[in-house]
């Protein structure tokens, strides 16, 4: 139901967007949520919008250099990704949920297939 895209290679510095399409008829009540796995590391939060938009939250880590977005009409969420460092390698997923944004990995009940992003130093 999820499908994120928009992951490759880049170099410490460069940017990147990642889109995570869904195709189920009611993607503008979810909240989303952008996690993301380095290997032998956790699923850790990177960022959430809820369905309108106005609401917001990101990891310290990625604060004012990542930044979510939304459009409900094409049922796609965004995560524009500029000053890449190579601790940004992971693979990323999105999810959705029906509730408030949140950083918690279990309150997320649809996941993607997730897309790997490879930052080289």
């Amino acid at each position: 139901q999820l499908q994120a895209s928009g992951g490759g290679l880049v170099q410490a510095g460069g940017s990147l967007r990642l889109s995570c399409a869904s195709s189920g008829r009611t993607f503008a009540t979810y909240t989303m949520g952008w996690f993301r796995q380095a290997p032998g590391k956790e699923r850790e939060f990177v960022t959430g919008i809820n369905w309108s938009g106005r609401t917001t939250s990101y990891a310290d880590s990625v604060k004012g250099r990542f930044t979510i977005s939304r459009d409900n009409a094409k049922n796609t969420v965004y995560l524009q990704m500029n000053s890449l460092k190579p601790e940004d390698t992971a693979v990323y997923y999105c999810a959705a949920n029906y509730g408030a944004v949140s950083s918690r990995s279990s309150d997320y009940i649809y996941w993607g297939q997730g897309t790997l992003v490879t930052v080289s130093s």
